[in-house]
């Protein structure tokens, strides 16, 4: 059978092809690691260490073995750099 006798046959029995669309937040920004971290803040890997050290960003960290993923938006909330929209 060939392709156009297949769709042929799924055209002539109602089936049709829907396409799935995975949802993605856009929303959401996501940095990565120590480096992540200081290029967010606009300061030296040392400095971004110590921020993550410090536990004002703990909210905002995600942390498996050594990968660390931070929720940019929720970070420079925590940290008194972003309104988060209150008044």
């Amino acid at each position: 059978m060939t392709g156009e006798e297949l769709v042929y046959l799924l055209q002539s029995e109602g089936i049709t092809k829907e396409v799935v669309t995975p949802v993605i937040d856009s929303s959401k920004k996501y940095v990565y690691g120590i480096a992540g971290i200081a290029r967010l803040f606009g300061c030296s890997m040392p400095t971004a260490n110590r921020i993550k050290q410090s536990g004002k960003i703990d909210r905002a960290i995600t942390q498996i073995g050594r990968k660390i993923i931070v929720d940019s938006d929720l970070a420079l909330e925590l940290a008194g750099r972003k309104t988060g929209g209150r008044k």
